[in-house]
């Protein structure tokens, strides 16, 4: 384990892992945790899951069977979670990041992908990503901004989404409040398989309405904010993303104390999906020499 990259504002601080996966590994405000916490062990381990959070890069959540079919070639990518059928998230939370800025404040790390030998299984097409990190903070809240880019590097053009997965504490007296239009069920393997309006009772509250069951779904049309609350927290927590970030995916397995909130620019498995001509999946294609970057903003607020 090597020494935490840490930023300050204020009563704000942040603590990054650039070596395991470009993640964060502590965010508080007024030594109270907005992000959940990274322990130890995950700390020693470079458990990367275990972090309060990591960037997705090229892709967010699933590709189902771990191949991607983009102007009808097939590419077979490996599958980096275990024995999981699928592969998910990307490269970018996998790998170690390069602190090529930082200040006080904030902070730009870099990831450059080859795509040479092996690292072609893991995605086709050459890109670099960085991420940026600003921290500010009043008397009476904070706010971390991150900003993800990715730019292909290469002569091809290539299918690519970004998106970020922050966990946040929960209790049994957490709530999360968002707007969405319509929420993907999934099948066996949490592969999307039918869009349906969001039910009545998720609305007036997702975690107590499916608090015995695990909540894994992507929603689709969010209006591009949401926020948790708890009694016992003296701040609100607030998530905001920029137009890029269409979707939002939720995360809470029962009885654990997280749950995780991650603004995405496209459904699980769009590139696939896209490719069989199925509309609003969020797939997009980036063009040689092109970039494309998104931004979130997570935010603690004293209540008044």
């Amino acid at each position: 384990m090597t020494d935490p990259l840490s930023l300050a504002a204020g009563a704000a601080r942040v603590e990054l892992a650039p070596e395991v996966g470009g993640a964060i590994a502590h965010f508080t405000f007024d030594g109270m945790d907005v992000l959940r916490p990274t322990s130890v062990e995950a700390r020693a381990a470079g458990d990367v899951r275990g972090h309060a959070c990591y960037p997705l890069v090229p892709y967010s959540n699933r590709i189902a069977n771990a191949h991607v079919v983009v102007a009808g070639r097939r590419h077979e990518l490996v599958r980096n979670f275990g024995d999981h059928p699928h592969s998910i998230h990307g490269v970018g939370w996998q790998r170690p990041w390069r602190v090529t800025a930082r200040a006080a404040a904030s902070a730009l790390l870099a990831l450059e992908h080859t795509a040479a030998g092996p690292d072609a299984r893991a995605w086709p097409w050459p890109f670099r990503t960085t991420q940026w990190f600003g921290l500010s903070a009043g008397r009476d809240s904070a706010v971390l901004t991150a900003r993800l880019a990715v730019a292909n590097t290469g002569d091809t053009p290539f299918p690519f989404g970004l998106g970020f997965h922050p966990f946040f504490p929960r209790t049994a007296a957490t709530a999360l409040d968002f707007h969405a239009g319509a929420v993907w069920e999934n099948d066996g393997t949490q592969l999307p398989v039918r869009r349906v309006p969001v039910p009545d009772e998720w609305r007036a509250g997702l975690l107590r309405a499916r608090r015995g069951t695990t909540i894994d779904n992507v929603f689709a049309d969010w209006s591009g904010a949401a926020k948790l609350s708890d009694p016992a927290w003296p701040f609100g927590i607030e998530i905001a993303a920029d137009r890029a970030a269409g979707f939002l995916v939720v995360y809470a397995p029962p009885d654990r104390d997280f749950v995780a909130v991650e603004p995405v620019t496209h459904m699980t498995d769009a590139f696939n999906r896209a490719e069989r001509g199925e509309s609003g999946t969020g797939a997009r294609i980036l063009a040689a020499g092109s970039a494309f970057a998104c931004t979130i903003r997570i935010s603690a607020r004293t209540r008044s």
